[in-house]
């Protein structure tokens, strides 16, 4: 059994929030994170300083990437699409803290993209179906293979952490954020939990219990105000 928390976005005090009401139920519990850990939100630095420090595993999101490449990567489209995507406050959260900042983006450049548990499959956006054209029947059973084929398409609009097109049902649940809402929704066809419930948008921030590919509960947390701005909340 674990937790997979949703999309965070620098809202803080509702993933303490919400943690702490996961490890209150399910005390021994394992618990990830689909990515986009940062920007929009007000605390990003502090985000990822409490993943670390609870051993929150996470995959890296789109939002993450975007910002290690504007530090790390400059002259790619993904250094320079951050500034248009939430990158202010992220920015303002590491001003005063420039070593804990490349600490953090070095934390995100380990990160892996997916995250494969025997409960079901993690990653950001997804498996696209794209893809089937070039996965076998039992992909899964080489990793090492589908890590090498993620990572070269990273660019792309079907990338596992860009995807909001149709995804592959790879015979077991997948579990991703990315594409935001208002409550969870769950793709039937490609048997798709979707988590990101617009955290940023001060809607809430939700963990799906997840047992062998079945969603044993949901677990909510609503947003707290200082987390985030009322701005954001046109994209619910």
């Amino acid at each position: 059994m674990v937790a997979v928390i949703g999309d965070v976005h620098g809202c803080f005090y509702t993933l303490q929030n919400l943690v702490e009401k996961i490890r209150a139920k399910y005390p021994d519990i394992k618990i990830y994170c689909v990515g986009d850990l940062v920007d929009r939100g007000n605390y990003s630095l502090e985000v990822i300083d409490y993943v670390l420090s609870e051993s929150i595993e996470f995959t890296k999101g789109n939002h993450d990437l975007m910002f290690y490449a504007f530090y790390r990567d400059p002259n790619t489209s993904m250094a320079k699409n951050w500034i248009q995507n939430g990158a202010a406050t992220t920015i303002e959260s590491y001003i005063n803290n420039v070593e804990k900042r490349d600490e953090h983006l070095n934390v995100i450049y380990n990160a892996p993209l997916f995250i494969n548990t025997v409960d079901c499959f993690i990653s950001h956006a997804g498996i696209s179906k794209f893809y089937q054209k070039y996965l076998k029947e039992y992909f899964l059973n080489d990793l090492v293979s589908l890590k090498n084929l993620l990572e070269s398409d990273l660019f792309e609009n079907h990338s596992v952490i860009w995807c909001r097109q149709n995804l592959m049902n790879i015979g077991k649940l997948q579990i991703v954020g990315h594409t935001h809402r208002k409550d969870t929704f769950y793709d039937h066809e490609s048997n798709t939990v979707y988590l990101d419930t617009t955290a940023f948008g001060l809607n809430k921030l939700t963990a799906a219990i997840i047992e062998n590919s079945k969603v044993i509960e949901m677990i909510e947390q609503p947003t707290f105000k200082d987390d985030s701005d009322s701005r954001w909340k046109y994209y619910l």
